[in-house]
């Protein structure tokens, strides 16, 4: 199994007349809704990496209706205007329960190592957000909630080096049931550490989760699992080769060389879609026909 670019090119370039997105766009959630695909997207002044200066994070939105040409705001929709957030908002991973939009992603403060939480933030139109606060206070990143409730409760995952995990909450402010579920595997592309990417995608077999994972030369790459349906913390299937690696330049050279790294899997008339970051420093878009998911 493998995602196959829906173009060779980046699909979202960093845009040099707005400071605040003008080096580097990335790492983007995007869900459809209103019959448009809504992107939110992580933007830098800097290149995203302390080498590159003192960088400061944005979330900017655009949107499209073939996920390849994206009309975008001027202005961002999120910025560092928080202490939890004083360096910016990172890497957001967006779900509709019900009524309403929930996006997590990583509050990044720089204040002292380990200046990062879990957070969370609402809306009803995918451009005007409520910031809801911490989820989890404890230096955590790569995580996101379930699509729907799990046997009536939310579902969370997260990472805590180097293993993916998930919990569960009544109310999004306590969480328990804290469980390891995948760990990297020894000698392979996935070998340091492992996350989630987007989050986890219904499918008739059970959830489907795609994952990136990082290799001795911190090169990263994505994976794919098949997580039971009524229990999540059960992983039925996990395909041993990556789905995607940086080859194209734009893939291996950048602020951060040889990453693709993802925070969305959407599902659209019979294709997945995974939208990802090229290098920490543009957009690109990859899929895979849903036929030709076999484990």
């Amino acid at each position: 199994m493998k995602l196959r670019r829906l173009r060779s090119d980046p699909v979202l370039l960093p845009d040099k007349e707005n400071a605040w997105e003008s080096a580097a766009v990335f790492n983007a959630a995007v869900i459809q809704h209103d019959h448009y695909f809504h992107m939110i997207y992580r933007a830098t002044n800097l290149g995203g990496h302390e080498k590159y200066g003192r960088y400061i994070n944005s979330l900017g939105y655009a949107r499209s209706n073939d996920l390849i040409h994206w009309e975008r705001y001027q202005e961002p929709i999120l910025i560092n205007d928080v202490p939890q957030e004083s360096r910016g908002p990172e890497d957001p991973r967006i779900v509709k329960i019900e009524n309403e939009f929930y996006m997590v992603y990583t509050g990044f403060g720089g204040r002292f190592d380990g200046d990062y939480r879990i957070s969370l933030a609402t809306s009803r139109d995918l451009i005007h957000w409520e910031r809801q606060g911490i989820l989890l206070d404890e230096p955590n990143k790569d995580a996101s909630l379930f699509p729907e409730k799990i046997s009536g409760r939310y579902g969370l995952f997260h990472r805590r080096p180097p293993d993916i995990w998930i919990c569960f909450s009544d109310d999004l402010k306590t969480w328990t049931d804290h469980q390891k579920i995948m760990s990297p595997v020894p000698e392979s592309w996935e070998q340091e550490r492992i996350g989630i990417a987007g989050p986890p995608l219904r499918i008739d077999e059970g959830w489907l989760l795609i994952y990136h994972g990082v290799d001795a030369t911190n090169c990263y790459r994505l994976g794919m699992a098949l997580l039971d349906y009524q229990d999540p913390s059960v992983i039925l299937a996990r395909y041993p080769n990556p789905i995607l690696e940086p080859e194209l330049d734009w893939e291996r050279n950048g602020f951060i060389p040889n990453v693709v790294f993802s925070c969305a899997t959407l599902l659209d008339n019979n294709r997945i879609y995974c939208p990802y970051g090229g290098a920490d420093t543009v957009m690109g878009m990859a899929y895979i026909d849903s036929n030709d998911i076999r484990f």
